[in-house]
């Protein structure tokens, strides 16, 4: 009944493209094989992709083969290949779930279809409060389809009335009022370097410096405030930021443990998940500081030598649509937070999709990252300063 529904939408729907041209594209994509690129390192994630594929059959006569990444610079390392050995067509991905630095590597190098993803039917449900038209500051010209979200986010236990840091200055003083009870994933670590990233942002005195490529000869001046202050903070942490715990999945441990007082994480939903799990309790929250998070939107783009362009096209559609977004967000199946504004979605679709929001999250801004190239700077310089300790 549902898919019904969002069919009758979907055909309805009014879009960059006219109505004639995205059935012509539909014929175009019926019994395309679609070759979808995507990190295949969760059981959720790997079993959602399942049941998108299923419904791509089903109802689109496209089948889609998932090639199960363990990151995605695999894909992008082989399509860059491809281009070398001038194979502009037939190439081996069709989509590819991507953002940040492999998106701006492949599109920097014209290796990537555009314009399109505006024009997708689905595309007038899309959020645009979110970062949905840039990726790491990079606008994204119509080359990538926004299909979920991520905020930074912290997780503690408001058990016995914990009043939550607010800012990085409470952070401090948290650190400070409970010495070697926080701590943040080790950089390279992704989450671990957003938490860097998160501290810049709100600590930099030239937050417009971070819009465009770390500049050598300000570089310094641009992030002083943030060693300044991880130089407070790190005395303060876990064994004295002497180490720093490997991953995220760690630091949940340790906070369920008791070891920690915090944890961190890159999708707001994960705390309900934690709960659901029963490996935190129900006064367990996700929250984050009052001038807003870092988040980030992750897409899916299309090769310029894909081998089925319009199947691709319309299984992005697919992962936009309310009922893909609907599926993906439910904390039982992935918990992946939505790209659409449910505003602009008919009831019950819209309250079908607002009942998929974290329980135990606090709202926050989202605060744009920095441009890509700032992952490495800031990871390079963290390591010079802590990595030997």
């Amino acid at each position: 009944m549902v898919y019904t529904c969002l069919l009758s939408l979907l055909l309805s729907a009014p879009s960059f493209a006219s109505r004639s041209d995205w059935q012509t594209l539909r014929q175009q994509a019926n019994g395309q094989t679609v070759y979808f690129n995507a990190w295949g390192g969760d059981p959720a994630v790997n079993s959602y992709l399942d049941w998108v594929a299923g419904e791509m059959k089903q109802h689109y006569g496209v089948t889609v083969k998932v090639v199960r990444l363990a990151d995605a610079a695999d894909a992008v390392k082989r399509i860059q290949s491809e281009a070398a050995a001038g194979r502009t067509a037939k190439g081996s991905v069709d989509l590819l779930w991507v953002n940040g630095e492999n998106f701006h590597t492949l599109k920097q190098a014209g290796l990537l279809q555009e314009g399109w993803a505006w024009a997708l039917p689905n595309w007038r449900y899309v959020d645009r409060k979110k970062p949905v038209r840039e990726d790491f500051s990079q606008p994204t010209d119509g080359a990538e389809a926004p299909w979920g979200s991520a905020q930074l986010m912290l997780i503690g236990n408001a058990q016995g009335g914990v009043e939550f840091p607010r800012s990085a200055r409470q952070l401090l003083a948290f650190a400070r009022a409970n010495p070697g009870k926080l701590s943040y994933p080790r950089p390279p670590d992704f989450t671990g370097t957003a938490f860097i990233e998160q501290l810049l942002i709100v600590l930099t005195r030239d937050p417009q410096a971070l819009r465009q490529p770390p500049n050598p000869a300000t570089f310094k001046q641009v992030t002083a405030p943030l060693w300044d202050y991880l130089d407070e903070l790190h005395p303060l942490l876990w064994r004295a930021g002497k180490t720093f715990p490997p991953t995220p999945a760690r630091m949940d441990r340790m906070l369920a443990d008791g070891e920690l007082l915090l944890s961190v994480t890159f999708n707001p939903a994960h705390v309900d998940n934690l709960i659901n799990r029963k490996q935190l309790p129900e006064s367990a929250q996700a929250f984050g500081f009052e001038q807003g998070m870092l988040g980030n939107i992750h897409f899916v783009t299309i090769p310029a030598n894909a081998r089925a362009p319009a199947g691709a096209q319309l299984l992005a559609n697919f992962l936009m649509s309310p009922e893909a977004q609907i599926r993906k967000a439910t904390p039982a199946v992935w918990g992946d937070a939505t790209v659409l504004d449910s505003a602009t979605l008919p009831s019950p679709l819209r309250e079908q999709l607002d009942a998929q929001k974290p329980a135990h999250q606090q709202t926050v801004p989202y605060l744009a990252e920095p441009h890509a190239a700032w992952i490495n700077a800031l990871e390079k310089e963290w390591l010079q300063r802590y990595g030997a300790q």
